[in-house]
Formats: structure tokens, sequence, C-alpha cells
């Protein structure tokens, strides 16, 4: 359930730092979206966190939770995470990680390995582009996702005997016509 309540408050209290520092107001808004960022793991879209704000904050307006995100993300308070259906989801998490992304109900799950973080990054002098962070997003279909059954010809099935039934056609399609006569 996102970052644990020690860490929420030690986090909150970095940013209260930053606005007394920077002379930015520090409005109960800005600590709200802070806190809702902060405590969900599953990097919710700036929508979900102004669903939870407005029940925590009567009459706070999209646009206020928006400016706030953007600040937040301008400060390097949160992060900004890209996402293959251009929505715009929110981390709380700006140490270096990366991502899982389901493709079906766009869910985002942090992956850290070492594994990672040692890839050798290209050589991109010969386009006069310096390489400064990355981050590697790996995309496919969750475990949730993957145990939901899917509606197709053959019936209601689950992705992964979908999946199946998928390579059965493929391997058939392969077969010459003779071929396919011998198995029948």
């Amino acid at each position: 359930m996102g970052i644990h309540g020690e860490n929420i408050q030690q986090q909150v209290h970095h940013f209260e730092t930053l606005c007394r520092e920077q002379g930015l107001p520090l409005t109960i808004q800005r600590r709200v979206v802070l806190e809702i960022v902060l405590g969900d793991d599953h990097h919710p879209t700036a929508d979900q966190i102004y669903k939870e704000a407005q029940a925590r904050i009567s009459g706070i307006s999209r646009t206020t939770v928006y400016r706030v995100l953007d600040m937040l993300v301008s400060k390097g308070i949160i992060a900004k995470v890209s996402h293959p259906r251009a929505i715009a989801r929110f981390d709380g998490n700006t140490d270096h990680h990366h991502h899982l992304v389901c493709l079906q109900c766009d869910k985002v799950l942090d992956l850290e390995g070492k594994w990672l973080d040692i890839l050798k990054l290209p050589d991109t002098r010969h386009l006069n582009f310096e390489i400064t962070d990355y981050l590697v997003q790996l995309r496919g279909i969750c475990a949730d996702c993957r145990k939901k059954p899917t509606k197709s010809h053959t019936g209601s099935v689950t992705h992964e005997k979908k999946l199946a039934l998928d390579a059965k056609k493929r391997k058939r399609k392969t077969k010459s016509p003779k071929q396919r006569r011998k198995v029948q």
C-alpha cells in the first residue's frame, strides 16, 4: 500500500522544508495530493488522485490537483510515469527503479533489479545526444488479467488458454495441407 506511514511523514516533512526554503505556500491541497501519491503504490492517474482528494477536501478542483501534481513533479518530489496509453501516472518513489505495465488493465508495478541497473548504454555521440538516465518499462499482462476470462469465438477462456489456442493455430498454419491431413 504505497510508502509506509513513517516514510510518508519523512517525505511530507522534506516537502514542507522545500516549500519554506523556496518561499512556496504549503497548502492543505498540496499536502493532501502528496500524501495520496505517496500512499498509493499503483501509480495513480491524475483523475484517481482527484477523486481521492475530493473525498478528503470538499470543493477541491481538478485544475488544482493537476497544478499541484505538475509542481510536485517539477520539484522532484514525485515522478511522472509514461504509459503506453498516454495516461500520465504518478509515482511517489523517486529512487531509480523500473516498471512492469499491464497492457490490459493499465496497472503499473515497480520493478527493481540490479541486472537492469547495469545495462550497457548505447553510444549516442553520433546523434549528438548525451544519455543522463534511463528507465526500463516492460509491458505484458499481469497475473490478475491472465486469470480473468475473456470472450472469444471459442467461448469464455482465460488469457493463458487463449495464448495456448493462438499458438496452436499458428503452428497449424505453418503446416502444409498435406501435413494437416496426416495429423487429422
